[in-house]
């Protein structure tokens, strides 16, 4: 449902997206996923993906479907975070066809933030995490 999920973004489908079957292959929803994500916490949460010290690394990711959505739909994704640790945050993501209150599809994405070079877990940033806990649910 809509409501459950605090931030909204529209991710249009491609007409390269779809598969031989006619819809959106599966493993385009984990990049509308990851792009979904990255847009907030570049905006919102002011990550530096360039040149900040710590950056979110993928550990987790998974996708349920429920019906299929393809070209040349818009769809609309709804972003939460159903845990937040000292140093990893899961996002969970709901893909909604425009004006519906049905997920179409779900899935979480867990980052584990570590230093750019070191690549070893860090704590996440306290003004990102000020913003996380905006989506927290």
């Amino acid at each position: 449902m809509r409501t459950d999920y605090p931030h909204w973004q529209r991710v249009p489908t491609r007409w390269n997206d779809n598969d031989s079957y006619g819809h959106v292959n599966n493993v385009v929803h984990y990049a509308f996923m990851d792009t979904v994500i990255n847009t907030w916490l570049i905006e919102r949460g002011g990550l530096d993906i360039h040149g900040g010290a710590a950056i979110g690394l993928c550990v987790e990711s998974h996708c349920s479907y429920r019906a299929s959505m393809s070209f040349p739909e818009t769809v609309d994704a709804g972003l939460r975070i159903g845990h937040l640790g000292r140093s990893s945050v899961r996002y969970e993501v709901g893909f909604l066809r425009d004006g519906a209150d049905e997920v179409i599809a779900e899935g979480h994405f867990t980052h584990v933030f570590v230093d750019r070079v070191s690549r070893r877990p860090v704590e996440i940033p306290a003004d990102l995490r000020a913003a996380m806990r905006e989506l927290l649910v």
